[in-house]
């Protein structure tokens, strides 16, 4: 069952075909502080009017405005503006009307049945409208069960041109005892697509993602311990890694060459460790009476943050991947945990305990400047960032139930993805 269910996901991915335009070559670098982009996005223009066609329109054109207002990059005008300006003719664009409501982007989209295939075609163009120029489009032929994934596909190319990493078909997973026991899920990143990885009546912990997003680690107690194992998540086929000790909190490097982990297999203490990507080659990081774990890997793969009691306390420290050089960087309070390397390199979320409440932080490296992320009278845990650097998944029971929420880089826009069970532990795909 396992193995069928892994591999008619992976063949949904590969069913979406699509037709490349000529572009562009069009590309902004978007930093902090810099406004959205304003951006028009009106209704979808059907071409044939069959009641498949409508529904994919509106289907499309709600997960691609979704994706944009999530981005952080884009500003969707109000659709009230729209009324202002004739009708769109995609043959013939007026890019005068749409520069008087403010729009800087003008994205098309035109959407038709084909009858023969029972499938749904799909082309969207993007025009720079201050230009009056066509800048990138792409034609999408696929079932009508993976429109979501041609919508995400669709959007990641508009953030593409603007020098951004996509990240709207990134995968996040998770843990969940939905089903009775904790499994090990994955999800669309807005909590869409829920679907179980493992199948067993015990306890299956702490997944974390390889870097080409085929492969998860994770911690199984199906020898009666922590032992930590390699699951394809396409394949279907799992390696064991170590099962001597108690074997926790992997973390893959992003260069794809390495996997870091926490072990107690030589005397008993937690200790970090590291292996090649496929487990082996197993060799010891740190050599102390103290506890290390919960190793997470910079973008350069040259250094690896982690938490350690050292001295005296759970604080977040940096160390070089071959284990020297290591500094304390975090020194506010007296209990911080769980480190979460941004992708941008200047930034770690982690979590830190005052009294009972525990909180997500993040530290600018460059500014030593800390911030408060999450502010509430509950347990929020385990952050893990998105591919850009923008938003941050993480755990929390502030509504009661342990749930996943994803959060703005800067504490804006915080909103829950799941609600079934129990779920914790969420880590972002690369």
């Amino acid at each position: 069952m396992k193995a069928k269910t892994i591999l008619f996901y992976s063949s949904l991915l590969l069913a979406v075909g699509l037709i490349c335009y000529s572009q562009q070559e069009v590309v902004m670098s978007i930093k902090d502080g810099i406004p959205a982009i304003p951006l028009a996005l009106p209704e979808f223009i059907v071409q044939t009017s069959t009641p498949d066609a409508q529904s994919a329109a509106g289907e499309l054109h709600q997960v691609i405005a979704d994706d944009l207002q999530y981005s952080r990059i884009f500003q969707l005008l109000p659709k009230s503006y729209y009324s202002y300006i004739r009708p769109l003719d995609p043959e013939k664009i007026f890019f005068k009307d749409w520069e008087s409501i403010q729009a800087k982007i003008l994205f098309v989209g035109e959407v038709r049945e084909d009858e023969d295939k029972k499938e749904i075609v799909f082309e969207g163009k993007i025009y720079d409208v201050r230009g009056g120029q066509f800048i990138n489009g792409k034609r999408y032929q696929s079932q009508k069960s993976l429109l979501r994934l041609v919508a995400h596909k669709m959007t990641d190319e508009i953030m593409k041109i603007y020098g951004e990493k996509p990240i709207f078909n990134s995968k996040v997973t998770f843990v969940s005892n939905r089903d009775g026991n904790d499994e090990i899920y994955m999800m669309d990143y807005d909590g869409q697509n829920q679907t179980r990885l493992t199948f067993n009546k015990i306890t299956d912990y702490m997944p974390a993602w390889s870097a080409d997003g085929r492969k998860i680690a994770y911690t199984s107690y199906s020898k009666e311990k922590a032992s930590l194992y390699i699951l394809d998540i396409y394949e279907g086929n799992r390696i064991e890694v170590i099962s001597e000790g108690t074997n926790y909190a992997p973390a893959f490097s992003p260069d794809g060459e390495k996997l870091a982990f926490c072990s107690t297999k030589d005397e008993g203490n937690p200790e970090i460790y590291l292996a090649t990507s496929d487990g082996k080659d197993i060799k010891r990081l740190t050599f102390n009476e103290a506890i290390d774990t919960a190793p997470s890997w910079s973008p350069t793969s040259r250094e690896i943050a982690f938490t350690s009691d050292r001295g005296g306390s759970p604080q977040i420290y940096i160390m070089d991947a071959e284990g020297s050089n290591v500094r304390r960087v975090s020194f506010g309070g007296n209990y911080n945990d769980a480190p979460s390397w941004s992708p941008t390199g200047d930034r770690i979320a982690y979590v830190s305990r005052v009294e009972s409440i525990v909180d997500i932080y993040v530290l600018n490296l460059r500014t030593n400047q800390i911030i408060k992320l999450t502010e509430s009278n509950s347990h929020n845990e385990s952050p893990s960032w998105s591919p850009d650097g923008r938003h941050i998944i993480f755990s929390s029971n502030l509504n009661g139930t342990l749930q996943i929420y994803t959060i703005d880089y800067d504490g804006r826009n915080l909103r829950r993805i799941t609600s079934r069970g129990d779920n914790k532990l969420p880590e972002w795909s690369r």
